[in-house]
């Protein structure tokens, strides 16, 4: 689906430009969910958001390809990038809260979606938000940060996109939320009629042990400027369970 070959990715400065990630090799299968674990400053935000070109390029040089139905993401026009992070590839970050203009009601968002009014209804009662009658008169600085992370999930869920991408999705979150989201999001994967279509993928960062055992079909560790291969969940947690300790993940 989107396979990632990214030789290294480095911050400017004015002495030259210094590494912050290297080797990073993978491919997302349809129909999984992948999980990087990683402690906080080991770079996970940084590496999702080059997939699709979100880095500064004014502070962040990368070097190597993101290819996208055989289409290179670092190549191609704006035009058609923009095409693939509205329609196919969709993001969920850490600091949901700044994802919305503050002068918007949340009604702004959910305005472009035709399809019927109960599908909007039944994710916002999934996830234990208000009725769109309320939310929609709401304001982005009225809601939590985890009520404006699962806000964010039901919009990337409503546009029915091929990969969801998540940043840290436990950490503004109680546990009963989280196990909410988890099936929701192994539901996504496994959608039947989506399987029919070439299928979905998840691609999320974590440093939450726990929820990346539950969720997760394959498991990759960044640490020391570079990624793992990606390992069955099982398979993983015995390769390594030591790094992880030694990490402090």
């Amino acid at each position: 689906m989107l396979k990632i070959d990214i030789q290294n990715i480095n911050i400017k400065s004015p002495n030259g430009e210094n590494l912050l990630l290297k080797n990073i090799k993978f491919e997302l299968e349809k129909n999984k969910i992948f999980t990087i674990l990683g402690k906080n400053g080991t770079g996970k935000s940084t590496l999702i958001k080059s997939i699709m070109k979100l880095l500064d390029p004014n502070i962040y040089s990368i070097s190597g390809s993101v290819i996208w139905n055989d289409n290179d993401v670092f190549k191609i026009n704006y035009k058609d990038l923009l095409d693939i992070r509205l329609k196919y590839v969709k993001y969920i970050f850490q600091d949901p809260v700044n994802s919305f203009d503050h002068l918007k009601q949340f009604g702004y968002y959910f305005k472009r979606f035709t399809i019927a009014k109960n599908e909007i209804n039944d994710l916002l009662e999934y996830f234990f938000l208000p009725k769109k009658e309320k939310l929609f008169k709401m304001y982005p600085y009225e809601v939590s940060g985890g009520m404006a992370q699962r806000i964010c999930l039901v919009l990337a869920l409503l546009t029915k996109p091929k990969i969801l991408i998540l940043d840290e999705p436990t950490s503004g979150i109680d546990t009963a939320i989280a196990n909410l989201m988890l099936l929701k999001l192994k539901e996504f994967v496994e959608n039947d009629e989506q399987a029919r279509h070439g299928g979905q993928a998840v691609l999320l960062v974590t440093q939450d042990i726990l929820f990346a055992k539950k969720i997760s079909d394959k498991i990759a560790l960044l640490a020391e400027s570079t990624l793992t291969e990606f390992e069955n969940t099982d398979k993983f947690f015995n390769i390594h369970l030591k790094d992880l300790a030694a990490e402090g993940v």
